[in-house]
């Protein structure tokens, strides 16, 4: 790849490079092994001597181009593709968190991963403390302990909407010695690179923007190879791996020790494996990423700027506006647009929202975002339904929040489609 092309080409050519001959575009390589002429090559890929492919758990041409694409596309180093953007959350933590440690979150997130935090994550000893993204520096500070491993946030919050504030909490993750770890499923790898803002690692949940066209369900970690994992605070990356032969991450792989260990201890262990089928349709999606979030940013601001002056709205989130909080980091951190996802309170509360999510026609009442066609959900009844009143509040998702991810569709189709399904909400 040549290291000068712009985000719109790698997102077309980067990742796969077809020699004389081959496939020019990416095959699916839709198998579980790999033949080999000689008992030596196996041993040496087995000992993470050699690179290649022996066992798709842990490796597969199909996935390995779409990691290196998002890789690129990202300024990164290196990728792991998982099954779920879930479990690259869980990945992401899991790699350098075990019992009796601890990490830092933003309280600003999307409902799975608070639940992930909040309640799965204690059963296994390990801890975490929710702050508010909007505190002063000092008082995140607080709650760092001597065991803290980790600070996570969110790009664009789901669905409170809210843009990080990147120099803050990578300030306090580089006094602190832990990693920015980043969800940036919302901003893509088009509007945003965290890893040119601080950050650490990045995830997505592909299955949103990524795929783009509700197909396949996926995640992905990033690693910007930008951390000091030899700062004498993450043994697990430094000290002898015994079920390697004593192999030291670090020692062997440089910047790439975070992201090799995710992959040949973690997935090898747990399995979160992406099917070859699901990392061909991603880097499909991937292809048109930097057009489709171009349009999806202007049909959202054109929607957005409707309902603000509309009768039936009480208030619009939406970071492109000039009236919302973040609006000015929105401009530093999202300059090419604030994504396609943004929320509203409609008059009438939860009941007028179920009337206006059952009366909309081309807006489909669907539990996704990200998807190339218009959709509409009430978070506080679906997506964070699991969650106290206490929590949701916490999260960002009020009793009467609309979500709408705004498609590519005609913007004048999503108004006028809007505007009906408000009229039958007030009746």
């Amino acid at each position: 790849m040549n290291k000068d092309w712009k985000i719109e080409t790698v997102a077309v050519q980067g990742g796969y490079e077809p020699k004389s001959g081959e496939a020019r575009i990416m095959p699916i390589v839709q198998s579980t092994t790999f033949k080999y002429d000689s008992a030596e090559h196996v041993t040496k890929l087995f000992d993470l001597e050699e690179p290649g492919f022996f066992y798709t758990r842990l490796a597969n041409p199909t996935n390995d181009a779409f990691e290196q694409k998002i890789a690129q596309m990202e300024g990164g180093v290196g990728a792991l593709a998982t099954s779920a953007g879930q479990a690259a959350t869980t990945l992401s933590i899991f790699n350098i968190c075990q019992a009796g440690q601890h990490f830092i979150t933003a309280s600003t997130l999307y409902g799975g991963t608070y639940n992930l935090f909040a309640c799965t994550l204690p059963k296994m000893g390990i801890e975490v403390t929710f702050v508010d993204p909007e505190a002063p520096a000092d008082e995140i500070l607080k709650a760092f302990r001597p065991n803290t491993r980790a600070l996570f946030a969110e790009t664009i919050g789901n669905p409170g909407l809210n843009v990080l504030d990147f120099a803050k909490f990578s300030a306090i993750a580089q006094q602190k010695q832990v990693p920015l770890i980043i969800d940036s499923t919302f901003a893509t790898p088009y509007l945003c690179r965290p890893f040119e803002h601080g950050a650490n690692i990045v995830i997505h949940s592909a299955t949103k923007y990524i795929d783009g066209h509700a197909t396949s369900v996926g995640g992905v970690i990033v690693d910007g190879g930008n951390f000091n994992w030899d700062n004498g605070r993450y043994p697990e990356l430094t000290e002898p791996d015994v079920s390697y032969h004593g192999l030291q991450y670090v020692k062997s792989f440089g910047p790439l020790a975070y992201i090799i260990k995710a992959r040949v201890q973690l997935m090898r262990d747990m399995g979160m494996t992406p099917s070859p089928f699901n990392s061909f349709l991603f880097n499909h999606g991937l292809h048109t990423l930097p057009l489709r979030m171009q349009r999806h940013s202007e049909n959202a601001l054109a929607v957005a700027t409707f309902l603000e002056t509309h009768k039936s709205v009480s208030w619009v989130c939406y970071p492109g506006l000039a009236s919302h909080p973040s609006h000015e980091r929105a401009t530093k951190y999202l300059p090419k647009g604030s994504s396609g996802v943004l929320t509203f309170g409609i008059k009438g509360g939860a009941e007028a929202g179920r009337k206006f999510m059952e009366a909309t026609k081309l807006i489909a009442l669907v539990v996704h975002v990200g998807d190339a066609r218009s959709c509409v959900l009430h978070p506080a009844s679906t997506t964070h339904r699991q969650l106290s009143e206490e929590q949701q509040i916490s999260s960002g998702v009020a009793p009467d929040l609309i979500r709408l991810s705004v498609g590519i569709e005609n913007v004048e189709d999503i108004i006028a489609d809007i505007d009906q399904a408000l009229s039958v909400s007030r009746r």
